[in-house]
This record gives structure tokens, C-alpha cells and sequence, in this order.
């Protein structure tokens, strides 16, 4: 201890500074070559994938257009290659860099805990909570006096949750992996976002079945459903903040604590059902406003459901001798796309098509998938 005291000692200052700072000198320089084998590789793919994308976007566009004008979507209207995938080395960790998210690092999901903890929080709601069987019950009846079919809501369920998940599953959580892909919730993995829209634009239909079934009880129950009601109203007034469009229920969703908490209110034995019914019967009413009258299967409401109302219907109205040459990258962004291992893995329409119908058969014989069927 005495001899490295004083060799420091006798030493300059700037021979001290030199003999510390080369281990850190040496990581940075590795680091920054890394970086810049990375980014040789990284950015030709960027410039290229950006290229895709914006092509996909304005052939969406043209596609759209046609439709409000009732002309005929051709070919020529879908981007016909594949996008570009990225083979090249991952983006090298800084170990001298502050703590904190990398570039690129999205923030991590909210989990279904925090989503209850801003609901009791902002609005004083907690959920009423069911076992499985009578949730399915409760979601097969809300289903049925919307119009949905048994076959419908069952292939949905299979689709989304493997034929075995439970009404409070999150998109990624496992009793293994607590860390979530997506804040989707439920038999059709309603989002966030989705639940927002729902209490914004169908407020009053929801807090009607409520004064309905409040109706019909007594005592401490018909208390609890007047106080989930009031809850109810809190929420459905906060959703109708701000501009009524999709990008701002998104952002107020994703970042803001009230936002986050109206998604609690998927896991209510009175609520889920309706919210997660009315985005399925929502696609219906979309299929016959824009046209579509032929009855849609499972797979036709899953593709609404999995990538949005006019992109499924973009889907579902194309001709068969289309749908083996279109690519899945067609009806997504570009992140939706990278996230989508089905999208990528089928590549075209038709094969997207045809992995939907495999799994929800093959899915039909898991116990869940069974008791959700007997619910109807």
C-alpha cells in the first residue's frame, strides 16, 4: 500500500491521468470500431427498408383512394417485394455509456399490476374480478346479442391466446417471461389503445347495459354496480379529453397514468365482455359499411382484428388469384411487421390466410377453445 502510495506520488500528474485512463481509452477505441463496422452495414439497410416502407405507405394511400372513389384495386396497387432484412451485427453495447434506455430502445410496457394500480389511483375502480368459466359465459352472451357466432368468437380466441388463455392474459407474460410484448389484454388481445376508443366512442351504450343490469339487483350488489358505474363515467369522460383520433388515444394510452388505467377496465366481469365484444362487432359493422355483405369467417374477423378494419378489409376483398403474391409487409408498418412473427414467417396473403385457419382447427380441440364453445 506504502510503495503504490508513493510511486503516485512521485509521478506527474499527467503520468497518473495516462496510467488510469487507458483501460477506459482502449474499451472506447474497441467500442467506436464496433460501432462503425455496425453502422457500414446498419444505414445501407436503413436507407433501403425506409425506401420499402414509404412505398408500401403510398401504395396504401392509392389503394384507399380507390375505394372512396369505388375503383378497382389492381395488382399494380400492392408493393410485390418483400421487405429487406437486416443480416448484419447487432448494434454494440457503450459499457462506458450512462445508465439508461440505448438508442432505439423503446420504454418498457406497462404490466396488468400498473394498469389496476392507475386505475384505483385516478378513478377509484377495481375490477370486478371472475373465474374463467363465467367470464366466458359473460362474453359468449355479450357476443351473441351483438350478432357474433359461436365459430366467430371461438377462432378469434384461438388465434390470439393458442385455444388456452385465460381473460387476464397479456401479449408476451408467462409465468417464465413477466416482461410483456404488447399491452394487449383478453380472449381478442384488446390494446390499450382500443380500450380508450371503446368507453370514447360507445360511452353511452356501455353505461346503458350497466343501468341495466344495476336494474336488476338489490342490496350491497346493486350498491357495487352504482359505484362501478360512477367509476365508469370517470373513465368515459377522460377518454373524451383532448382530439378524438387515434393518435392522440395512443399517445394517451401509452403515456399517461389515467390512460393506462382505463385498461383495467378489461378485467371487470360486467365490462371485459362488452369492450372486447364491441371491437369485433365494430369490424362487422365496418365490413357492411363499406360494402362487404357476405358473412365472414373466423379467419375474415381475425385479420380485421389483428391488423385494423379497412387493412383486414383490404385483405379479405382481394381476389384469390391476388392473395398468393401479395406480401404480409402490405398491411403493417414497419415495427407492427418486425413484431409480427406470423406476417414475416408466412410472407404472402394467402399463407397468412391459410396458418390462421390451420391453427384456429388445430386449436379448437384445447380446453379452453372447448369451454368457451360450450359457453354459447
Amino acid at each position: 500500500m506504502r510503495r503504490s502510495f508513493l510511486i503516485s506520488a512521485l509521478l506527474p500528474p499527467l503520468a497518473i491521468v495516462q496510467m488510469c485512463g487507458t483501460p477506459a481509452t482502449a474499451q472506447s477505441g474497441d467500442y467506436q470500431a464496433k460501432l462503425a463496422a455496425y453502422l457500414q452495414v446498419r444505414e445501407p439497410y436503413e436507407e433501403q427498408a425506409t425506401a420499402y416502407w414509404d412505398a408500401v405507405a403510398a401504395k396504401r394511400r392509392i389503394r384507399n383512394e380507390k375505394r372512396r372513389t369505388r375503383q378497382t384495386v389492381l395488382l399494380e396497387d400492392y408493393v410485390l417485394e418483400h421487405p429487406p432484412v437486416y443480416s448484419g451485427p447487432p448494434r454494440p453495447v457503450d459499457s462506458n455509456a450512462p445508465p439508461g434506455p440505448t438508442p432505439g430502445e423503446l420504454p418498457p410496457i406497462p404490466l396488468i399490476a400498473e394498469f389496476l394500480r392507475h386505475a384505483e389511483t385516478h378513478f377509484g375502480f377495481v375490477p370486478d374480478r371472475a373465474s374463467e368459466t363465467d367470464f366466458k359465459r359473460a362474453y359468449a352472451r355479450a357476443a351473441s346479442a351483438a350478432g357474433l357466432t359461436r365459430d366467430q368468437i371461438v377462432g378469434v380466441y384461438i388465434f390470439e391466446t393458442g385455444g388456452n388463455g385465460t381473460y387476464d392474459m397479456q401479449a408476451g407474460v408467462t409465468p417464465t417471461r413477466p416482461k410483456a410484448i404488447s399491452p394487449a389484454v383478453g380472449y381478442n388481445q384488446l390494446l390499450s389503445t382500443n380500450t380508450i376508443s371503446i368507453f370514447a366512442e360507445h360511452g353511452a351504450e356501455i353505461l346503458t347495459l350497466l343501468r341495466n343490469k344495476a336494474k336488476a339487483l338489490n342490496g350491497p350488489a346493486k350498491l357495487a354496480m352504482e359505484r362501478k358505474i360512477e367509476a365508469v363515467k370517470r373513465m368515459i369522460a377522460h377518454s373524451r379529453t383532448g382530439p378524438q383520433r387515434w393518435g392522440d388515444w395512443d399517445k394517451m394510452a401509452k403515456t399517461t397514468t389515467p390512460g393506462m388505467g382505463i385498461h383495467a377496465a378489461i378485467l371487470d366481469r360486467d365490462i371485459g365482455p362488452m369492450l372486447q365484444v364491441q371491437k369485433l362487432a365494430t369490424s362487422l359493422h365496418f365490413a357492411r359499411m363499406k360494402g362487404y355483405t357476405a358473412p365472414l369467417s373466423a379467419s375474415d374477423l381475425e385479420l380485421m382484428n389483428l391488423t385494423g378494419d379497412s387493412t383486414g378489409l383490404d385483405m379479405i376483398m382481394m381476389p384469390d388469384e391476388y392473395r398468393a403474391r401479395v406480401p404480409t409487409a402490405n398491411f403493417f408498418q414497419q415495427r407492427g411487421y418486425d413484431r409480427n412473427p406470423v406476417a414475416r414467417r408466412t410472407g404472402v396473403v394467402a399463407k397468412l390466410i391459410a396458418d390462421m385457419e390451420n391453427q384456429m382447427a388445430k386449436g379448437a380441440q384445447n380446453p379452453g377453445a372447448k369451454e368457451l364453445a360450450a359457453a354459447f
